[in-house]
């Protein structure tokens, strides 16, 4: 396999990760971005409200305009997964190899901003019935149910967003959510869910299985309780987890949840890592807080390389 040299890989092409591209190529870096799913979590997003300059923007418009933004400054983009990091002691030198399915890259220095991943129900069914009636993507599925009844659980912005998204189309949507009431969502979401005349909502409620049909896909939801809920279709939305393969490999310390424990410049436990976005222990789990974080950790990072150069 060929290898390729770079200043700066960034792994990860959400926010975070984009950012950081955007102000690598701005300072003129070779810098290469992997990412399996450009635009990561975001692009789910049915619409984004609380970004600067934008009163409202899809999370679709979004990674689209971030893209090519950071793809006209040089900054090359590769939709690939990375298999394999490791960090490489060569006399004085140091650099980090990367290895994907088919490609070996080399940096000098690294960012991780590898985000999050959506949480599983863990119930019966919920695999059976996936993409027959078992979704995690609003935005990429709310239309497959125009005039039917559908079942979003949780209770946290996505599942009030991703409601909304879906009450577009669906003739009836019911927030499934296990508490008494809304803990953790914006007010502004629950503001418009309450007024939202398609969106019921069924509070203490945890769902206990998914059950359907082979020919027909889902037919319902069955709670703990002992009430079943008939649904053609089931949106989970209960929060997300931190990708935690690149973090072990290169062994950067994080906090019991996984999540990447960083000082003010983004350095990690490691030197020459960085990390950016909600892979991070920063609480507010955000678009702009990702993008300022990758923007923090890429102008330290081109500090250090322009330093030892």
């Amino acid at each position: 396999m060929t290898n390729e040299e770079y200043d700066l890989i960034i792994i990860g092409a959400g926010p975070a990760g984009l950012t950081a591209g955007l102000y690598a190529g701005r300072y003129k870096l070779n810098t290469l971005v992997l990412g399996s799913l450009p635009g990561g979590m975001i692009t789910e997003s049915y619409k984004m409200c609380n970004f600067p300059t934008y009163k409202e923007i899809s999370g679709a418009e979004f990674t689209q305009k971030m893209m090519s933004q950071v793809s006209d400054l040089g900054v090359k983009i590769s939709p690939e997964n990375v298999n394999n990091i490791e960090k490489i002691q060569n006399n004085a030198k140091t650099e980090f190899k990367v290895e994907t399915g088919s490609k070996v890259y080399s940096g000098k220095e690294i960012i991780i901003a590898t985000g999050s991943d959506k949480n599983k129900l863990n119930i019966p069914g919920e695999k059976e019935f996936l993409g027959r009636g078992v979704s995690y993507c609003a935005t990429c599925d709310a239309g497959f149910y125009k005039d039917k009844i559908v079942g979003v659980i949780g209770g946290g912005d996505a599942a009030l967003s991703s409601a909304l998204l879906i009450a577009e189309y669906a003739k009836k949507v019911y927030i499934i959510y296990r508490r008494e009431e809304f803990r953790k969502a914006n007010a502004s979401w629950i503001e418009q869910v309450e007024k939202n005349d398609k969106i019921d909502f069924i509070f203490n409620a945890v769902p206990e299985e998914i059950y359907g049909t082979k020919d027909e896909g889902v037919k319902g939801i069955k709670l703990e309780d002992g009430r079943n809920i008939e649904l053609d279709g089931v949106f989970a939305e209960i929060g997300s987890t931190p990708e935690k393969k690149i973090s072990r490999m290169l062994g950067v310390e994080t906090n019991d949840k996984g999540y990447i424990k960083t000082n003010k410049n983004q350095k990690t436990s490691v030197e020459g890592v960085y990390a950016a976005g909600d892979i991070t222990d920063n609480p507010l789990k955000q678009v702009i807080t990702a993008a300022g974080q990758g923007a923090v950790a890429a102008h330290v990072a081109y500090e250090e390389i322009t330093k030892n150069n």
